[in-house]
């Protein structure tokens, strides 16, 4: 019966219906459906395994943002641990002595933003390939090697600073190469995995190992470079990611049905929640109508804008924490880090709100998806430019970046997971698409900031909280002008989805 019956039904009917035949319809739905288990499932172990792979991931790509605060030469010559500041310095512990045995170099500000977004040069050229081989070949061996590669060049940072910047830059660039590919083979595995009303919940669990890694990865840089030397960042972090590599190795696979172990009534319950939302032509790829289809080209703006915001405060506030208010290597990773604790709480509170307002109220998915990204975007935004008018007040200005961060978590049930419900079958190729777009942040952002910053005074940072705040806004006017909710006519034959 699971696997001959067909939903016909649109959820914009339900909900014209008198209240007893929606319980009527959706008693025979669930009975018709059974929901398989969450606890113990082979797709929240996917979530949960994915998301230490995230961990690590982001691990490797923000370790350096503190790790750049002592590799300068500039970071030694007081002993309070800090090159002067605006604000006034922070009394701080006394550092041990054997953590200056690593290396340290003169770099001047420009050459710092190079260092610090040559890693997004390398991430852009691997966002549409990831997606199309991911989906031609399978993702699970492209997100593990993709991964697997950048530890390795991780463990080989500090021999690649010794040689020279250049040699850094190369080494950062060759890490984005092998980053890229792992959200385009992400959202490639779960178009085979995530039931649509579980989206927003197995996708954050998902992803908030990406902020995980941010939020333990900066203070544990800081605390490492702090009773160590930075060179560890490094070591520590890459041998973390030899362990995913292992687990994933041994407990993934690309889809429900060639899981070993997976169990009957999960399998039958993903496979057919999915039945109408995948693409009956195989190896066919429309790009025309996915190059200009506006729905995507709306979170493609989204998405550019957000990350714009993102990137900058990624990049650079362990810099905006120690050049402008004043903070060690040791404080600053933990208040670095602070923001991500925000967004990572949000992003998967968020994700539990989204499928219940989907799944329970019958909201449309596009009602919920531009609501979660307008206060996901706007938020950011508004707290952003008021960090930027507290001058020296530590307190207020750690507070702003953190609640800014905090609120961007929301919009992980917005545009951000939107490519599976415009076109599941192709969600691998369009987050490729608009994570193209969205690396451009990274790779600009932090050479225009610290351009813009040479002095490192209050008003020059102000100019950058200023940019990306504008970027934001207009960001999620575009994308609620133009996002939608519905599979596209292109992306199946038959389609199917939860409300537009």
């Amino acid at each position: 019966m699971e696997k001959q019956f067909t939903m016909s039904f649109n959820w914009l009917q339900i909900r014209m219906i008198s209240p007893a035949k929606q319980v009527s319809l959706l008693l025979f739905l669930s009975l018709a459906y059974p929901v398989a288990p969450a606890c113990c499932s082979s797709r929240y172990g996917l979530a949960l395994l994915s998301s230490f792979g995230f961990f690590v991931v982001y691990s490797l790509r923000v370790n350096l943002s503190v790790a750049m605060v002592d590799m300068l030469n500039n970071t030694h010559q007081s002993d309070t641990n800090h090159s002067s500041s605006v604000c006034p310095a922070h009394a701080n512990p006394a550092r041990p002595k054997h953590n200056h045995t690593a290396s340290v170099y003169d770099w001047d500000s420009k050459t710092q933003g190079w260092i610090l977004g040559s890693f997004f040069y390398g991430y852009i050229l691997t966002q549409i390939p990831g997606g199309y081989l991911s989906g031609r070949f399978g993702p699970k061996w492209l997100m593990g090697f993709g991964i697997l590669g950048t530890v390795v060049f991780t463990l080989l940072t500090p021999v690649a600073a010794d040689l020279g910047a250049s040699y850094l830059i190369a080494v950062r660039v060759l890490e984005g190469i092998g980053e890229g590919v792992t959200f385009p083979a992400m959202y490639t595995m779960w178009a085979a995995w995530a039931p649509p009303l579980e989206r927003s919940r197995l996708l954050t669990i998902s992803y908030i190992g990406a902020h995980l890694g941010t939020v333990i990865s900066l203070p544990l840089s800081g605390e490492i470079c702090f009773y160590l030397d930075w060179t560890y960042v490094f070591y520590v972090f890459g041998a973390v990611g030899l362990v995913w590599f292992f687990l994933w190795s041994f407990l993934v696979f690309d889809s429900p049905n060639t899981h070993p172990r997976i169990s009957e009534r999960e399998r039958l319950y993903i496979t057919t929640s999915l039945k109408n939302e995948l693409s009956t032509s195989a190896g066919y790829i429309p790009w025309r109508a996915i190059l200009t289809s506006m729905p995507l080209w709306a979170i493609v703006v989204a998405h550019f804008s957000y990350n714009w915001t993102f990137y900058t405060l990624l990049t650079l506030l362990p810099t905006y924490m120690n050049d402008v208010l004043g903070f060690s290597i040791q404080q600053n990773g933990m208040l670095s880090a602070l923001p991500y604790i925000g967004c990572a709480v949000l992003a998967v509170l968020s994700g539990q709100l989204a499928d219940y307002l989907r799944e329970t109220c019958l909201y449309p998915t596009v009602v919920v998806r531009k609501s979660f990204s307008i206060v996901g975007m706007i938020g950011p935004a508004v707290f952003l430019l008021a960090a930027g008018f507290i001058g020296c007040n530590y307190t207020l200005a750690v507070t702003f970046l953190t609640i800014s961060s905090a609120l961007g978590g929301v919009s992980a049930s917005g545009f951000n997971i939107n490519h599976l419900d415009i076109a599941p079958s192709y969600a691998g190729i369009l987050l490729g698409i608009t994570n193209t777009f969205a690396t451009i942040p990274g790779m600009v952002g932090p050479v225009i900031a610290r351009e813009l910053t040479k002095q490192n005074t209050i008003e020059e940072w102000q100019t950058v909280f200023y940019i990306a705040a504008a970027i934001n806004l207009f960001g999620a006017a575009f994308y609620t002008l133009f996002g939608r909710g519905t599979v596209q006519p292109w992306a199946v034959h038959t389609s199917f989805s939860h409300g537009d």
